[in-house]
């Protein structure tokens, strides 16, 4: 019988957080195997595009995945793609992927056999052991779920022939000709990344945009924002308290630089948050905070500001209701923010909400809520985990050998998508597991 701590580390997931967690284990010399259903190992969705103008939200200075060499990254690109090396600049997605695969390969050149790859789709999990669906069966001292984000759920009933329903698709985009008009629900970064694609195929068409809210993302400053020491009213206490705070202070200093001192104690906050609390935030204060805590490049924003200023991107808010479609086109009845009801039609309907993470229908995570073994959080964000990422069962046991990396585990965490936020995490998660 194998000895516990010989077997590996079994990693689902092989997009940045999967393969970041196991370069990481293979340099504290723990074996793991990591598992990924498509190719190649190491893009996930965020870095498969191949548009240069799909850009990072976080500028090259402060995307190294190695947090022993802060300026790995911005030396990467100096060495392979000089034209994108300035560290206040925001280099392609592209290129990102390609940086974190040469990463894994560095681990596994330098740590020969710590590392193996695994094609399959892992349908599964029985104690510390992944089944994959043709029947194989990896077994390890602990698994971590690191599957990243799901294409999004449906924001309305409905299918048809010009509804496309997952953008990230391969093609997904490819029937779209140059002059149709286009219906997009969602107005977020994934909004954002269709139209760049749409344009650089040549589309001259007009975009639509319905949101609860009608916000759209905000923009990078010139320089990176200095963050701000917080009192204490903006930190504790209600949540109005500190919002009138935090107001405050961004009237005084910027808010960007409110938001930087927010980032790196939002988990902290988060965790120290009632359901109460949390609930209220998701309800009335999360629009406001993700158009201002997930910016966009400078040159992405001044390109939104063209397309609305000739009037090829208009920004509704309000909520659909019921959607139509044939061989012709899409409609949306949709009821916007003073109870008018409208109709809105082009010749397609993309929706671009955002990933839909539901655990309770995934079935990975379904099979281990029904057997008591997970939970979903109070808030229906994901899995319930505690503040390692070990995921809770039933009873609020945290499981001693199955834990969620990246953005699957934002129910714990919140913020679990920028690479920095979860650089954090796999640094507090390799010391476990290879402890």
């Amino acid at each position: 019988m194998n000895d516990a701590a010989s077997l590996p580390v079994v990693i689902v997931g092989g997009g940045f957080s999967g393969a970041m967690l196991a370069a990481r284990l293979a340099e504290r010399g723990q074996a793991s195997v990591l598992i990924e259903r498509g190719e190649p190992v190491g893009l996930g969705v965020a870095y498969s595009p191949a548009l240069d103008d799909h850009r990072l939200n976080v500028r090259a200075e402060r995307m190294s995945a190695r947090p022993d060499r802060p300026a790995d990254f911005t030396d990467w690109l100096a060495a392979h793609a000089p034209a994108f090396a300035d560290p206040n600049g925001f280099a392609p997605r592209r290129l990102y992927g390609l940086y974190v695969q040469a990463r894994l390969a560095e681990a596994e050149t330098a740590h020969p056999g710590l590392i193996r790859r695994v094609k399959g789709e892992a349908v599964r999990i029985e104690g510390e052991a992944v089944v994959l669906a043709d029947g194989a069966r990896i077994a390890g001292r602990a698994v971590v779920l690191a599957t990243g984000n799901p294409p999004p759920r449906p924001a309305v009933a409905g299918d048809g022939p010009r509804r496309i329903a997952d953008p990230w698709r391969p093609d997904a985009l490819a029937a779209v000709e140059p002059d149709d008009d286009v219906l997009i629900l969602g107005a977020g970064l994934t909004m954002v990344d269709v139209v760049l694609a749409l344009q650089a195929e040549g589309w001259r068409g007009r975009a639509t945009v319905l949101s609860r809210r009608g916000l759209l993302p905000l923009a990078h400053g010139a320089r990176h924002d200095a963050p701000i020491d917080l009192p204490p009213e903006a930190l504790q206490g209600a949540l109005s308290r500190r919002l009138a705070s935090a107001r405050r202070l961004a009237r005084e200093h910027g808010w960007r630089r409110v938001m930087e001192g927010y980032r790196p104690i939002t988990a902290d906050l988060w965790r120290a948050a009632t359901t109460a609390e949390r609930a209220r935030f998701l309800r009335h204060l999360r629009p406001w905070w993700d158009v201002r805590r997930h910016r966009i490049a400078p040159e992405i924003a001044g390109v939104l500001e063209a397309l609305k200023a000739g009037n090829r991107l208009t920004v509704v808010a309000g909520r659909a209701r019921t959607m139509t479609t044939d061989d012709h086109g899409a409609s949306l009845t949709i009821r916007i923010r003073n109870g008018e009801a409208r109709s809105l039609s082009a010749a397609w309907l993309i929706d671009c909400t955002g990933p839909g993470h539901d655990a309770a229908r995934a079935p990975l995570t379904a099979a281990l809520i029904a057997e008591g073994r997970a939970r979903v959080d109070a808030v229906d964000l994901g899995l319930d985990l505690d503040a390692e990422g070990r995921v809770l069962h039933a009873d609020g046991a945290a499981d001693p050998t199955l834990f969620v990396l990246g953005p699957p585990a934002r129910a714990a965490f919140w913020e679990t998508i920028a690479v920095p936020d979860i650089r954090r995490r796999i640094e507090a998660l390799a010391d476990r597991l290879a402890a």
